[in-house]
């Protein structure tokens, strides 16, 4: 069912929530979250099939944010907001609402979107396209427990992993950090087979892909060997190769979907890594609320440190000269003692 409202409110579109779920008779409100995705209009159809697809595992309240920009400079002054109710069959396991914004509307979304907020429900907000730099201090994102990026979308998406950095807070995650889940849970697993010490890894794939990055540090900042980074073909990752102990552990991904999984004394095995459709990568972060420290950890590591281990990166040099002398060793404090006897 589908309810179209031209220069409407807020109330008003509350209002047509509730008569939209008695005439499908379903009065009760059984959704978990409100998703609030802020898009473009060439962005929204694939935007809003990802959320309706990740509905069905989180029934939710979804609030697609379009700021549309007039070319008039008298439209542009008058502020309107136009407005799309769907339930039903229309909107997946539960509500959508396609809010457009127009002239001054556009500078306070978040008056518009705040009053059509589940009560008491947690609140996520993904950017589909143009996500700002810092998504805590965005107004919208100041609603959110959660803020979903993709730098992948970005015009520079290396150079938007170290301003992420820089403005990282407890509750940002993105998109690119997600699509490497399956080759971190499958890279633990084969360290677990084999217990050994990593000495140095390389990570290969797309030239600009974030996600390649992102697993490169990981690597680095969780195992403090270098790790290198080597520019492929494509698609996206294709192969991981980690030098240890126990021998070269390879995983391989050439074709985008099989890989396999090559381990010294063992058998190659094929491993499915086939690479995720949006829905499922939202449906994983809508999973978990609370904030991803490891994550937060792998993205402050730097791209600029890849190829060094973490303990011999350089650090920030003291402020002032007149600094505290550094503790004694343990066994320069043994020496001392067999001296002094």
């Amino acid at each position: 069912m589908k309810i179209d409202l031209t220069e409407t409110t807020a109330s008003k579109i509350n209002k047509a929530l509730v008569e939209g779920r008695r005439a499908i008779g379903t009065p009760a409100v059984g959704m978990v979250l409100t998703l609030v995705i802020v898009t473009d209009e060439e962005n929204a159809y694939d935007a809003l099939r990802a959320a309706n697809d990740a509905s069905r595992e989180h029934p939710s309240r979804t609030l697609v944010v379009i700021k549309r920009v007039s070319r008039s400079p008298r439209d542009r002054a008058k502020a309107r907001l136009d407005a799309e109710v769907r339930v039903g069959a229309d909107a997946g396991t539960g509500e959508t609402v396609v809010l457009r914004l127009y002239g001054e509307a556009i500078d306070h979304a978040q008056s518009v979107v705040l009053p059509l907020l589940l009560p008491d429900a947690p609140v996520v907000v993904w950017w589909a396209a143009d996500a700002p730099l810092d998504p805590a201090n965005d107004p919208l994102g100041a609603l959110a427990q959660r803020r979903v990026t993709d730098a992948y979308a970005a015009e520079h998406p290396v150079q938007e992993l170290s301003g992420r950095a820089e403005t990282y807070t407890p509750g940002d995650t993105d998109l690119s950090w997600t699509r490497i889940t399956p080759w971190r849970s499958m890279l633990a697993a084969a360290l677990d087979q084999a217990p050994c010490t990593v000495t140095s890894a390389e990570v290969e794939g797309e030239e600009f892909n974030p996600s390649c990055e992102l697993l490169a540090m990981w690597l680095a900042d969780r195992l403090d060997v270098p790790v290198d980074r080597k520019v492929s073909a494509g698609p996206g990752l294709t192969a991981v190769r980690m030098e240890s102990s126990a021998g070269t552990i390879v995983l391989d991904r050439a074709d985008g979907s099989l890989a396999t999984l090559s381990m010294r004394g063992q058998p190659d095995r094929a491993v499915a890594l086939k690479r995720r459709e949006t829905s499922e990568l939202l449906a994983e972060e809508l999973r978990r609320l609370d904030p991803d420290d490891i994550y937060a950890s792998a993205l402050k590591f730097g791209v600029d440190r890849l190829g060094v281990p973490a303990e011999k990166a350089p650090e920030a040099a003291p402020e002032t000269a007149e600094a505290a002398p550094a503790k004694p060793t343990a066994k320069k404090a043994a020496a001392k003692k067999a001296a002094a006897k």
